[in-house]
């Protein structure tokens, strides 16, 4: 069996992308999203994911911001186990309960100076963490390219398409995405591209691509549910 996980990042960084995971939750094929819990659209995102219990919600552990170099702002942390314990602190506070699964915001697991403490968070909650777990992370639906550049081609309904025919195989993929719309004082390098991403997400072709291919649309949550061990 072929199973997807739409997961899509970013929750809470702004009300513009609160509004767009939340209706591509709705409309589209987004079934996770991942909870930034120390910024400005924090508390407003975790209120109104109460009235989506079908969206599974996991923690966006948030240590750059939206800063243009990701290593240089970790430099500023002296104590990466404290503020994950806080993260995940807050994340429980503002939600309720623990997350369905971990990630981190520009991907900073993939730092050597973090990753080890958010192994050890996930081993001791027994979460998955992204690329360290059965999911494989497919990240390449993302409307930019290593210099920057826009490329809005790359997250068109056929770019899509194309991916869900040739890149997902048997078992479980997490398809990364970032919709979200436009806030006039929201300052990042991905703007106008999570507009693109939110119209291609919402496209009926798309979930009808999806069952055709008889690729399953899942969330963190289901896994957990059907005793799937993904740590």
């Amino acid at each position: 069996m072929k199973y997807c996980v739409v997961n899509a990042d970013d929750f809470g960084l702004s009300p513009g992308i609160n509004r767009g995971i939340l209706e591509a939750h709705r409309a589209g094929i987004v079934t996770s999203t991942s909870l930034m819990v120390n910024t400005p659209g924090s508390a407003e995102a975790a209120s109104v994911s109460r009235s989506f219990p079908n969206l599974s919600l996991g923690l966006h552990v948030n240590l750059t911001n939206e800063s243009p170099d990701p290593a240089a702002a970790l430099s500023a942390w002296k104590d990466f186990s404290a503020e994950l314990e806080n993260q995940f602190r807050r994340f429980c506070e503002l939600i309720g309960c623990l997350p369905t699964h971990l990630d981190a915001h520009q991907n900073v697991q993939r730092d050597p100076r973090v990753l080890p403490f958010l192994l050890d968070l996930a081993r001791r909650h027994r979460l998955p963490l992204r690329e360290h777990s059965r999911v494989r992370y497919f990240p390449s639906f993302y409307g930019q390219w290593d210099d920057g550049e826009t490329h809005l081609e790359q997250i068109s309904v056929e770019s899509l398409l194309r991916m869900l025919e040739t890149e997902f195989g048997d078992g479980f993929t997490e398809l990364s995405c970032h919709p979200g719309y436009v806030d006039p004082n929201f300052q990042s390098f991905y703007r106008w591209e999570r507009e693109a991403e939110l119209k291609t997400l919402c496209d009926p072709r798309v979930r009808a691509r999806l069952q055709g291919l008889d690729i399953r649309l899942v969330s963190f949550r289901d896994l957990a549910k059907a005793g799937e061990a993904l740590c």
